[in-house]
C-alpha cells in the first residue's frame, strides 16, 4: 500500500511516520514544506492542479493529512487548516488515483460541553476560538467532498514531542526551571480545566487503523477520560521528583493531589485510565520561590473535555494503551535535558 504522508515532520506527523514505517506493507512518500520531505509542497499557497499531477504520478491508496497550524490569527489558521484541506480535497477529485483520505482533525471543533458528559461524534460543533472553527470548516469540507474519507478528532495529545508552548509543555518547562534554581515552591495559575489527554503514539496507531479501514465520518480519539490539569501537574510533580510545594493561585485551597476522575459508565475505559498515587509532594525548604507559571488551555472548549470514544472502538478496533503517567513521564525526560 502507498500512502501519502502530508506534514510528516509535525507534532503528530512524526509518530504517524514511525507507525507507517514500521509496517512493511506500507510504501510511505512524504510531502510538506520542510526540505527534508521528499516532496516540498505548500497545502496553503500551492494550487490544486499541481498537487492532483504529483497524485497522479505517485497514485497513492491512501492520503493521510496531518498538516496544519495550532497558532496565529484567524488568517493564518484560516490558510493552513481550511484553505490547505480545500487544496487537497479538490485534488483527489481531479486525480483518478481514487486515495482514501484520513484528515486530522480536533476535539476542539467541538467547543466547550457540560462538565461530567462525553462527547460523542452526533454532538453538535459550536467551536469557541479560531482554531477550533477552522478545523471544523476543514472537517465539513472532507464530509462533503465526495472522497473515500474519514476524519479523526484528536483530543488533547501529550507524551513525548509535546511542543514546549503547549500548556503541558509549559508546565513541564516551568518545573525544571523551578528544580534547577532550587525552589521550594511552584506557582502555577489556570489549572482548572479539565481536557481529555491521549497519547501521541496512540494517536498514531489510530491513523494507521484508519488508513486500513473502510470507516467515513468522523471519529472520536481521545482516552475517554478528562483529567484535571492540576492533578496533571500533581503527577508531573511525582515523576519528575520535584519535592516542593505546589500552588495553585487561582485554584482551590490545599495541596494538588492527583484525583484522576469522571470516568464514563463503560467497564472498556476502566483499564484506560490515567491511574495516579495520591501522594504529593512535600515543600522543602528554601528561601527561592518561583514566579507564577501560566499554563491554561487556550482552546475555546471552557472548562471540560472528554471524549465518547466508542465509535473508534468499534469501527477502527482500537483502544489508548498508554495512560497520562507514561505520557508525563515522557515530556519530563525531554524537558529535563534541555538545557
Amino acid at each position: 500500500m502507498r500512502v501519502l504522508l502530508i506534514g510528516a515532520n509535525g507534532y503528530l506527523g512524526r509518530f504517524v511516520a514511525d507507525r507507517l514505517l514500521a509496517d512493511p506493507a506500507v510504501q510511505l512518500t512524504a510531502l510538506g514544506r520542510g526540505d527534508d520531505a521528499d516532496v516540498r509542497f505548500d497545502l496553503a499557497s500551492g494550487s490544486p492542479g499541481a498537487l492532483t499531477r504529483f497524485l497522479d504520478a505517485v497514485h497513492p491508496g491512501v492520503v493521510i493529512n496531518c498538516a496544519g497550524a495550532t497558532r496565529g490569527g484567524a488568517r493564518d489558521l484560516t490558510r493552513h487548516n481550511t484553505v490547505a484541506v480545500a487544496t487537497v480535497c479538490e485534488a483527489l477529485r481531479r486525480s483518478g488515483c481514487g486515495a482514501r483520505l484520513v484528515q486530522i482533525g480536533c476535539g476542539a471543533e467541538y467547543g466547550p460541553s457540560q462538565p461530567g458528559s462525553s462527547t460523542a461524534e452526533d454532538a453538535v460543533p459550536r467551536p469557541g476560538g479560531p482554531y477550533g472553527v477552522s478545523k471544523l470548516a476543514a472537517t465539513e469540507l472532507v464530509l462533503g467532498s465526495g472522497l473515500d474519507a474519514v476524519v479523526l478528532r484528536v483530543f488533547s495529545p501529550a507524551g513525548p514531542g509535546t511542543p514546549a508552548g503547549s500548556p503541558l509543555g509549559r508546565l513541564a518547562e516551568a518545573m525544571r526551571r523551578a528544580m534547577q534554581s532550587g525552589d521550594g515552591e511552584l506557582k502555577l495559575t489556570g489549572l482548572g480545566a479539565q481536557r481529555d489527554f491521549v497519547d501521541v503514539r496512540d494517536v498514531a496507531r489510530a491513523v494507521h487503523a484508519a488508513s486500513l479501514s473502510a470507516a467515513q465520518g468522523v471519529i472520536n480519539i481521545g482516552s475517554g477520560r478528562a483529567v484535571r490539569l492540576r492533578d496533571a501537574a500533581a503527577i508531573l510533580a511525582r515523576v519528575a521528583g520535584y519535592g516542593g510545594a505546589l500552588h495553585e493561585l487561582d485554584g482551590p485551597p490545599g495541596p494538588l493531589r492527583p484525583t484522576i476522575g469522571h470516568p464514563r459508565s463503560d467497564p472498556d475505559h476502566a483499564t484506560h485510565a490515567a491511574h495516579a498515587s495520591a501522594h504529593t509532594a512535600h515543600a522543602v525548604h528554601s528561601t527561592h520561590t518561583a514566579h507564577a507559571a501560566p499554563v491554561a488551555y487556550p482552546d475555546g472548549c471552557g472548562s471540560w473535555q472528554q471524549a465518547d470514544v466508542r465509535t473508534a472502538r468499534d469501527r477502527l478496533g482500537w483502544r489508548p494503551r498508554i495512560n497520562l503517567e507514561e505520557s508525563l513521564g515522557d515530556i519530563w525526560m525531554e524537558a529535563a535535558c534541555r538545557i
